[in-house]
Order: C-alpha cells, then sequence, then structure tokens
C-alpha cells in the first residue's frame, strides 16, 4: 500500500483518524460506548486495552471497564484475525458468523501439526460445555483440567489452540475477570445473541463501521484488519453508499465518515497541542496495514523492536508518534517515563502533564512523569 505522498498529506490523515477513533475533541460516553463506536479494540494485552477504551470515553476509569467486562456489556474473544479483542456483547455473534469459518479454516494446518484431531475437538467442546452449564464461569487452568478429564491433551500449545478453537466455533467466550485476567464462560449464557445478519448485511456492517470509527482507510485496510478478503472488503464498502465519503490521497481511494471530512475541511490544526500517552496495541496504529501517517517509517524499528510484533506504548503530539513510554509502579503513586525519537524537545512541558494526569486518573491514583530520565534529558521547555 502506497504511503501518503506529502507531509501535509500525512498531517492531514492522522488529524482525520485522531476525531474518527474519539481521540480528538468527539469522546464516547462510557467503555460500553466507545468499543461499540470503534467495533473491535486489539485486546491481547488486557490492561492496555482497556487504557484504549478509558483514551476515547469521558472519565472513564479502569474500574468502569472491569465493571463492563464483568456486567457482559464488553466481552473478549479472537473474531478478528485469531488476535483478541474487546467488541461490545452484541457484536460478537454476527462477527464470528462472519470471520469465524475463515478463521478457521486458516488455524487447521497449526491444529493437525500439534495432533489435535477433529473427535479431540468434539471431546473438548462436550467437557467444557459440561463443565460450564449453567452461566458457571472458570478460569483457564480449570476448563483445561476438564478437557484434561475428557481425555484431550492440553500440553503446550495445544491447550490455546482448543480454546481459540471452541471460541471461533461460538461455543466459549472470555467472561468476568478474574485476578489479573478473565474466566472462560459458554457464548449462549454470556453474550446477549442478536438477529442473524446475512453475508451482505454483515460486510456492509463491518465496512460501515471501521470506516467511521477508523477512516480515512481504504478497502486494503478494512480487509487487513477485519481477516477478510479484498473483493469482501470491497463490497462490504460498495453496500454503505452514501453513508460514506471517499477521497483521494497520495493516490490512494480513502474512505471515511462524511462528518469527519466536513469538520476537518478547513485543515485547522487544534488550539493547544494534545498530547496522547497510547497503549502498546492501540487501533490507532494497529487498526492500519499502512502506518505511516502516524509513524515515520525511520522510527518504526523504535515501537516494533525487530518487527517482532511487539508494539511499545506510544506518545503521539497532534497525530504523530514522536516517542514511547513506559510505566514503574510505586506504592502510592505511577511513574511514568518517556523516550523521545528526538533528542530536542517535541513535547509540552504542560501537554505531557496532562497526559499523566488523564492516566493517572484512569488508574484511580497518582501518575506523573519520572524526573532525571529520558524525559528530562530530551524534552525543553
Amino acid at each position: 500500500m502506497p504511503a501518503p505522498a506529502t507531509p501535509s498529506d500525512r498531517t492531514r490523515i492522522a488529524a482525520m483518524r485522531l476525531m474518527a477513533q474519539h481521540l480528538g475533541a468527539t469522546r464516547s460516553a462510557s467503555p460500553v460506548d466507545a468499543v461499540r463506536w470503534m467495533l473491535a479494540v486489539q485486546g491481547q494485552d488486557l490492561p492496555g486495552a482497556k487504557w484504549s477504551l478509558g483514551l476515547r470515553a469521558h472519565g472513564s476509569t479502569e474500574a468502569a471497564v472491569d465493571a463492563a467486562l464483568d456486567a457482559g456489556a464488553v466481552v473478549r474473544s479472537w473474531p478478528l484475525r485469531g488476535t483478541l479483542h474487546l467488541v461490545a456483547a452484541e457484536d460478537l455473534a454476527w462477527l464470528l458468523a462472519l470471520t469465524g469459518p475463515r478463521q478457521i479454516s486458516a488455524t487447521a494446518a497449526r491444529r493437525r501439526a500439534l495432533g489435535i484431531t477433529p473427535p479431540d475437538l468434539e471431546r473438548a467442546d462436550a467437557a467444557v460445555r459440561a463443565a460450564l452449564a449453567g452461566g458457571r464461569a472458570l478460569p483457564r487452568d480449570e476448563v483445561l483440567a476438564g478437557i484434561r478429564a475428557a481425555g484431550v491433551a492440553t500440553d503446550g500449545q495445544r491447550g490455546y489452540h482448543l480454546l481459540l478453537h471452541l471460541a471461533l466455533a461460538g461455543t466459549l467466550v472470555m467472561g468476568p475477570t478474574h485476578g489479573w485476567g478473565q474466566t472462560f464462560a459458554l457464548l449462549d449464557d454470556w453474550v446477549r445473541i442478536t438477529p442473524a445478519l446475512n453475508r451482505d448485511e454483515a460486510l456492509g456492517r463491518l465496512a460501515l463501521r471501521y470506516l467511521q470509527s477508523h477512516g480515512p482507510a481504504s478497502d486494503a485496510d478494512v480487509a487487513r484488519w477485519a481477516g477478510i478478503t479484498l473483493g469482501e472488503a470491497r463490497q462490504g464498502r460498495a453496500i454503505c453508499g452514501a453513508a460514506l465519503a471517499t477521497i483521494q490521497i497520495g493516490g490512494t481511494a480513502y474512505h471515511l465518515d462524511p462528518e469527519v471530512l466536513e469538520r476537518t475541511a478547513g485543515g485547522s490544526r487544534p488550539a493547544m497541542t494534545q498530547v496522547l500517552l497510547l497503549p502498546g496495541f492501540d487501533e490507532y496504529l494497529l487498526g492500519y496495514g499502512n502506518r505511516s501517517a502516524a509513524l515515520a517509517p525511520e522510527h518504526a524499528n523504535r515501537v516494533v523492536p525487530g518487527g517482532n510484533g511487539l508494539f511499545r506504548p506510544t506518545i503521539v503530539v497532534d497525530g504523530e508518534v514522536v516517542g514511547t513510554w513506559s510505566r514503574s509502579n510505586r506504592a502510592r503513586e505511577t511513574h511514568i517515563i518517556l523516550e523521545l525519537f528526538d533528542p530536542v524537545g517535541t513535547v509540552p512541558l504542560d501537554g505531557r502533564a496532562n497526559a499523566a494526569r488523564a492516566f493517572g486518573s484512569f488508574l484511580g491514583q497518582q501518575a506523573r512523569i519520572a524526573s532525571g530520565g529520558p524525559a528530562e534529558r530530551n524534552t525543553t521547555p
């Protein structure tokens, strides 16, 4: 996919994506509304996924996100690309119906390599249904113990791939929080099942909601994000019709919510510099195949060292990734350590302080930029 042609193109795309993703002046009313707007939020790192919702919802706290998970209003499963995501409960069933069969087919070779047979899957499914019947929710270890008791080995990666298959097949879903993780529950017990959609309806709904919340984005972005074919992405976007606008930037057709296009038509920048501390797998970067609108290619290795697929938390200033950050938990407060790409200051003191306060408010404790660290050395007042 070609990169945006000029710096002004990058700035324009970034500004529109901030607005679409509810990372600008617009915010969702609650964590449930935030995940519903985004359709799905990458969630393999659960604490980071919670903060992704906190950034997009007015006055949200980690406790509020946990409450939404414990109530079953927000659920965590593998609806896209074989990767954990948070979704609104009413969206999981139709997403799995659309994407699950393709993912099951894509993971079949790995199951065969692990020696997982169709009878193994049947026995695991029956064991899980028996263990979780009646609305029960159990930690991962207890679910796997039930599968082993049915005569199915769960050693090595077998346990993970058995659970993944059962989630893709619509048997189980991650349920209420338990310690630092989550339990598992039967999908039919834990998730509200909405009326089924035919394939065209599902493709249209997916394309519309992704492009409204992530646009400007291309058909290729839709396909990559959802794990569907490019033809299916184009079909879904075509179904949306006038509900989407299309613009050409750098030779690429981008689709987006017409309201976002209208509100950014003047190209005006915000009155105050906006500083965000994004978690490592936030949709602002992970939501696109080409991330150069926000992350300059020469800095990509600083965010994903060695291209290992593990994204570090990022510092974003007016839409541009300018560094990474980490946290150190203390008894009464959280220290935030900034590592900037540019040795010359790029993060205003008031902006970084505001970003730290927002993170602390979400956690329910004091948070501040650690003095004497990279932020102190690399930032000029």
